[in-house]
């Protein structure tokens, strides 16, 4: 039931939406927490996503890799002359996959934001194997961001468990007042849930393509084994 967060560029709002995320699981009772795998700059948003989170999680787990230069992680790596640890990393994910229902892993930047030389946030996520969930700003321009990440995620043979339209500041424009109705019909079976000040969000459609492919995976492991 885990997932993993992405945004259609910088600055969407991907931890805001994942505070939500967690909010709305744990008060439905289920023992979710938030993950920062890597981290550039400074830590407020790990801070945020750890007191979101539900207890018995440290920050280090959370957050196992923090880059202090505030630009790409395959740039900041070469500025602090280190080497971004792919395998702690995913072992920090699997040890709170076993202790938690939920794991919301949230990507730094955007979809196609390099790790390493020839690494980009995309590859990592196909190593995790977890449905991916797109946000975007609604914003001019968010239509062609979400299609070109969707057409991203789908053609690594990911599972797209949706896209998050985030609401931005600002007055309310003409694409703003647009976007939501495009999208839904640009969307052909992919769920849109919109975050706004008018309504609560239901992310209950995002997490059921998660418990779908989690169900299929017991059933291909049986049917192997």
């Amino acid at each position: 039931m885990s997932l993993f967060l992405t945004g259609t560029g910088t600055g969407v709002g991907k931890t805001f939406v994942a505070l939500e995320l967690l909010n709305w699981l744990r008060s439905r009772g289920i023992r979710a927490v938030g993950m920062k795998p890597i981290c550039c700059g400074d830590r407020e948003d790990v801070r945020r996503l750890l007191a979101a989170s539900a207890e018995g999680i440290s920050i280090e787990e959370l957050n196992p890799v923090w880059l202090r230069s505030p630009v790409a992680p395959s740039v900041a790596a070469q500025i602090e002359q280190v080497e971004i640890d792919l395998g702690k990393i995913r072992n920090c994910f699997r040890n709170l996959s076993e202790q938690f229902d939920t794991v919301i892993v949230e990507g730094v930047g955007g979809w196609l934001v390099p790790i390493s030389a020839d690494l980009f946030v995309s590859d990592f996520a196909k190593q995790l194997e977890l449905p991916v969930a797109i946000v975007a700003e609604n914003r001019l321009g968010c239509l062609n961001h979400v299609l070109l990440t969707l057409e991203s995620v789908q053609r690594r043979g990911l599972v797209c468990a949706g896209v998050i339209l985030n609401q931005a500041n600002g007055p309310i424009d003409l694409a703003q007042n647009t976007n939501e109705t495009e999208l839904r019909r640009l969307l052909t079976g992919i769920s849109l849930v919109v975050i706004s000040e008018k309504t609560e969000p239901n992310f209950a459609e995002i997490f059921a393509v998660t418990e779908q492919l989690d169900v299929f995976r017991k059933l291909t492991q049986s049917s192997e084994s």
